[in-house]
């Protein structure tokens, strides 16, 4: 099995040092992003700076798709399977652990089923990054798992149906964006990555946010 997955891309050797400077790096990250995530969440629009205000950054960091990209950019770009699920698992746990925090010791309440949902998301996340890692690789897996992650990044960004196609943020435009930017290995590579995302999007990929809204039922009974 591990030749196999050699085969499709080979972890890079990493000094024990970076190691742990990395992942506490990524945990810091995490930290301060769901911080400022509730911050922004908890302020009044009118009380934001005015670029704030147009960029409705509050409602932005509430959404999934943003926090897919950052779980997915550090996957690909760690150095190996386990180094991704790792980097990604103590990225979530800093980002939920300080959210909520920061939610219950100074907004003062505890919102006990959402925060069940995100637990469970960052229990999940090291199995997610773990595959997310292989889609930087060669062959038809690599290009099988960034269709799947660009088709998702996509019905976060997209509202798609019988006689409708609309954004359903600015910002999730940039998102999107960067999310080709990120899977790109070659002009070739990338082209069949988008059409191939685009035509699973068509498909399933609409139906994702429905899926999501069944799990977070499923958590809130």
């Amino acid at each position: 099995m591990r030749e196999m997955l050699n085969k499709i891309r080979e972890p890079e050797g990493i000094s024990s040092s970076k190691k742990i400077g990395y992942t506490t790096l990524f945990c810091i990250l995490g930290m301060m992003m769901g911080i400022i995530s509730k911050i922004l969440d908890t302020s009044a629009i009118n009380e934001l700076p005015y670029v704030l205000q147009v960029l409705d950054l509050g409602n932005f960091l509430s959404r999934l798709g943003v926090w897919l990209f950052f779980g997915v950019m550090i996957s690909v770009y760690s150095k190996s399977p386990m180094r991704a699920a790792l980097n990604v698992l103590m990225f979530f746990a800093g980002m939920v652990g300080s959210y909520y925090y920061y939610t219950v010791a100074v907004a003062g309440f505890f919102p006990k089923s959402y925060m069940m949902i995100w637990v469970a998301l960052t229990i999940l996340s090291p199995v997610l990054a773990f595959v997310c890692w292989y889609a930087k690789g060669k062959g038809l897996v690599p290009i099988i798992l960034s269709s799947a992650i660009f088709m998702f990044m996509t019905s976060q960004t997209f509202v798609f149906g019988f006689w409708y196609f609309d954004l359903t943020h600015p910002l999730e435009l940039l998102i999107w964006i960067a999310t080709i930017l990120v899977l790109y290995q070659s002009p070739g590579q990338i082209a069949k990555v988008v059409m191939i995302g685009m035509v699973l999007f068509i498909i399933v990929g609409s139906q994702v946010p429905l899926y999501y809204g069944l799990f977070v039922l499923l958590f809130l009974n």
